[in-house]
């Protein structure tokens, strides 16, 4: 049922004052605790370089935070850079593959970097939500002066309407408003094979087209109602293979959404023509939860070295989550790679433990955390510290290539 509620009349009230409304809407800040009002578009280059980074609060903010190092990055190093985002809280899962365990974020993540990288998408957003709502308060109030309860008029507005409906006497302002309200406060275009967004787009990469065909249906971008999309219009959807046949003159923003060993190749090929045919206007391109490297796909020796090289290693790392057992490693763009253990005693229920600049191997963080609950000697002290990790880097090294 339609009612005019509080949170209308607050909406309104704080729109008039010029209020954002866009979901998710991004701000600087380490998190929602000690988030600042500033845009991320503001922030200073280099702002936090050097200390530790704070860990989410939840998957949204993980989602903001990850846009956030990413804009920060962009903002530093120019348009047309590469980087990297990895979220793992599956703490050795294996249920499911990375990209169905990682699919929430990613969404909210493509999300917040468009909204604040792609002009107009906000807007678009705000207007409609904006369009929504005087609708509502403008049928609540024509209800009103007619003397029409919500139960008689009904909640949906349907396309087709009965014989009987039809010789009702109806108040053809009312059936506008209800279409408004159905499509979710969007305009859509008189066409309906025109497109909602003409401007500048997100390109999303899918290992495969069954991933990419189900994010279509299911992401919804093109969806009538606002509602019912959990990505903004501007967002497309590609694979990696296959015949490419879309336009890609407009895309700013390319994601490629964990890319495995056996679409290496592919990868590396759509990017370098994307970054030939565009350019400057290529803003960034965000490589998520990356496996690039396999020992089974690329083999030994110099394929996977060059391969990292190329591909792998220039990759600005602007966002890192992975949850441990006993806690978590962390880093945002410019800050450095921090490692918190679970602690009852803190207020937020995990203490720092150690902050590097440098992303730590696993027997390293292991190592940390031995360390710090006197299970072992100071690693950076420890004479055997070094060859420990760098015979367990090595084996690692060698399982990836």
């Amino acid at each position: 049922m339609i009612r005019l509620s509080i949170a209308i009349i607050q909406f309104l009230a704080l729109a008039q004052h010029g209020a954002s409304f866009a979901p998710q809407n991004i701000r600087c800040g380490v998190s929602q605790h000690h988030a600042s009002s500033t845009p991320l578009s503001s922030t200073a280059a280099g702002a936090g370089f050097g200390q530790a980074t704070e860990l989410p609060d939840s998957l949204d903010d993980s989602a903001i935070l990850a846009a956030q190092g990413c804009v920060t990055y962009m903002n530093d190093a120019g348009p047309m850079q590469r980087c990297r985002v990895d979220f793992d809280t599956s703490i050795g899962d294996e249920t499911y593959t990375t990209l169905k365990s990682s699919t929430e974020f990613m969404q909210k993540f493509v999300t917040a970097l468009c909204y604040e990288t792609i002009p107009g998408v906000q807007d678009m957003r705000q207007n409609e939500m904006m369009a929504l709502v005087q609708a509502k308060v403008e049928l609540s109030q024509i209800y009103a002066e007619e003397g029409i309860s919500d139960e008689e008029d009904g909640d949906d507005f349907q396309e087709e309407a009965s014989e009987e409906e039809e010789q009702k006497p109806t108040n053809p302002r009312i059936e506008e408003l209800r279409r408004i309200i159905y499509n979710g406060g969007r305009a859509l275009p008189e066409d309906p094979s025109t497109p909602l967004w003409t401007g500048p787009k997100a390109r999303v990469y899918f290992p495969d087209e069954g991933s990419a065909a189900l994010a279509r249906r299911d992401w919804a971008p093109q969806a009538a109602n606002p509602e019912e999309a959990v990505v903004p219009p501007c967002v497309e959807f590609s694979s990696c293979g296959g015949v490419q046949m879309q336009d890609i003159s407009n895309d700013v923003l390319i994601f490629f959404f964990c890319p495995r060993a056996s679409e290496a190749e592919f990868v590396e090929e759509a990017l370098l023509k994307s970054e030939d045919q565009l350019g400057d206007k290529l803003k960034l391109t965000v490589m998520v939860n990356p496996l690039l490297v396999d020992m089974g796909v690329t083999g030994f020796g110099m394929a996977g070295r060059m391969l990292r090289e190329r591909l792998i290693d220039p990759l600005m790392p602007t966002y890192y989550l992975r949850t441990l057992s006993w806690g978590a490693l962390t880093r945002l763009y410019p800050r450095q790679f921090t490692v918190w253990q679970e602690d009852t005693n803190e207020d937020d229920g995990y203490r720092m433990i150690k902050s590097m600049s440098r992303l730590p191997s696993n027997p390293e963080v292991e190592d940390i955390y031995d360390y710090e609950n006197g299970n072992a000697n100071d690693p950076e002290k420890s004479q055997g510290f070094g060859a420990l990790n760098a015979l367990g880097d090595f084996v690692n090294g060698m399982m990836r290539l």
